[in-house]
């Protein structure tokens, strides 16, 4: 088909062809006259990669240079795998140290455990180096091999550990259960190649095997991946040749329709989707057209609010761009992107706001809003840590307790049973006192801006002792913060614990006792209220 573009069009072309022409000649007399004539010696290709950096910036977050050296990084984002060791990295204490080992993988069949320093790899000093540096001296080709000096907390020695990487992959699907009350809950951490055809043969597994009474979803903290991925999912629920997304960008070339194409699996088992502030792209693209087609409850909190597609685009000298070509929308058509980067600039500080978009209507008559990600159909307020369960869990505290008790109990229960009993947690107590831990409450630093006020006001000397008597006060309460607060660090000392035994998988299973939002969408799909909650969402308001 032959497509015809509109003479507004074509001369816009000319022009920025004209200005390209113009720019690349500027720029390539500067950078060779900055060889010829520039005191110093200079890195032409780190000035030209800071100069490409530079100029995108201007654009939007997700429009990137990508250098040779990362290409295994666009592995990672395609096909949820790359060429490495198998864990997750955290720096602190000058170093970078392994976090989480992947079960199974060359770090954990190497005896690597969560805390051990990783002082060198292949020769090069990594004392203060950043984890993306780091990260990056620990990828390469499956197959080929990586010396890494290990310094082990307690230890005096050393330790060398020669791994063979291998082709790390990331599980689109980290744990599923059919729960005790008949409701199959799928966790999908991101939409790599197979994220569909995993999670149909999954949900078809859990359905032939037991009598469901419905299914939950959970998108929390899932940023996105391949759109494709995203249409197949919702096929799985939706009939055959329905519009689930589609694009519009600069070109025809991007506009572009995404219809289911297979007969559906599942038309009715009642569905609930969990979603959080990091669901985004993909993870709002299924939402989103759930939500849009009637065909199951959101839950949870806003999402993240990216309608922007990228293109990979391959360039000369092995090197890649990731650009953003189009926006997608809906089936209600509504876009669901939150910031619009059109609007940048210099001056101009890019937030985002509550404020509703226009209204669109689902395939029920529901209204929906447009601009600011998913709004869910049933909300639930996040859980906010108290300022000491975050300093604990920001300084490393609760990371190398868990790494102090995992050297010191060879076993604990299963992920579903296991919790910290008191005993633990005055253990725990006694070593966060060992750390000699600090940090600044929010009522302390109100508490100095209410000093420097009375200062400068000239009320200070007049009510010095009151202001005595508040600060003797605010530390009493602080120091017992650690019991006020004991329940919600528990919590996390359980999960970073379970973590060490069980890996990823038992976090998430350790998590499910007192998930309010899991809980909450259980009730939906059990009709706990006996009004039939569930289908009454769904119906357009009359």
């Amino acid at each position: 088909m032959m497509v015809t573009l509109p003479m507004s069009f074509i001369a816009q072309e000319k022009q920025n062809n004209f200005e390209i022409s113009k720019s690349l000649d500027i720029y390539n007399n500067v950078l060779r006259y900055l060889n010829m004539n520039y005191v110093d010696e200079i890195n032409p290709a780190e000035l030209n990669e800071t100069a490409i950096n530079a100029m995108l910036k201007e654009l939007d977050p997700y429009t990137v240079f990508i250098p040779e050296s990362e290409i295994e990084d666009v592995r990672l984002l395609t096909m949820g795998e790359y060429g490495g060791i198998g864990s997750v990295i955290r720096y602190y204490d000058d170093n970078v140290h392994i976090s989480e080992p992947y079960e199974n993988f060359p770090a954990h069949k190497a005896g690597l455990i969560p805390g051990d320093a990783i002082i060198e790899v292949n020769g090069v000093n990594t004392e203060k180096k950043s984890v993306d540096q780091v990260s990056e001296l620990l990828r390469g080709q499956p197959g080929s091999q990586v010396v890494l000096k290990i310094k082990r907390n307690g230890e005096k020695d050393v330790l060398t550990k020669t791994l063979t990487r291998e082709k790390i992959k990331i599980d689109n699907i980290p744990y599923s259960a059919v729960l005790d009350n008949g409701i199959a809950y799928i966790v999908l951490n991101q939409f790599t190649k197979d994220a569909a055809k995993e999670l149909r043969e999954c949900f078809l597994k859990m359905k032939s095997e037991n009598e469901l009474k419905g299914l939950i979803i959970d998108l929390r903290g899932n940023g996105g991946g391949l759109l494709n991925e995203a249409v197949d999912i919702v096929n799985i629920f939706v009939p055959k040749n329905k519009l689930v997304v589609y694009t519009k960008g600069k070109t025809p070339e991007q506009n572009r329709n995404y219809f289911t194409k297979n007969e559906p699996d599942d038309t009715q088992i009642p569905l609930v989707i969990l979603v959080n502030e990091s669901s985004a792209s993909a993870s709002e693209i299924v939402a989103g057209s759930i939500q849009d087609f009637d065909r199951g409850v959101i839950l949870g909190q806003r999402t993240f609010g990216k309608g922007l597609v990228q293109n990979i685009l391959p360039m000369n000298y092995n090197t890649q761009m990731k650009v953003t070509v189009s926006k997608y929308y809906i089936p209600s058509k509504r876009c669901i992107q939150e910031i619009d980067y059109s609007k940048k600039s210099k001056n101009d500080t890019l937030s985002t706001n509550d404020t509703l978009g226009p209204q669109f209507k689902t395939a029920n008559g529901r209204i929906v809003y447009e601009g600011h990600g998913i709004q869910p159909d049933v909300k639930i307020e996040p859980e906010m840590l108290s300022t000491i369960t975050a300093h604990l869990y920001a300084q490393n505290i609760i990371f190398k307790f868990a790494n102090e008790f995992y050297e010191n109990n060879k076993t604990i229960a299963a992920p579903e049973s296991f919790e910290i009993t008191d005993e633990i947690y005055d253990d725990f107590i006694r070593f966060v006192e060992d750390q000699n831990f600090e940090y600044t409450s929010e009522s302390e630093k109100d508490f100095e801006d209410l000093v420097k006020t009375a200062k400068l006001e000239g009320y200070y000397d007049n009510i010095k002792d009151q202001l005595d008597v508040l600060k003797t006060e605010l530390k009493n309460h602080k120091n017992n913060d650690l019991i006020i607060n004991k329940e919600e660090i528990k919590e996390l000392l359980k999960v970073e614990i379970v973590g060490r035994y069980y890996f990823q998988k038992g976090k998430l299973i350790s998590t499910l006792k007192n998930d309010k939002e899991l809980k909450r969408a259980i009730e939906l799909l059990l009709n706990a209220d006996g009004q039939n909650e569930y289908e009454n969402i769904l119906k357009a308001v009359r």
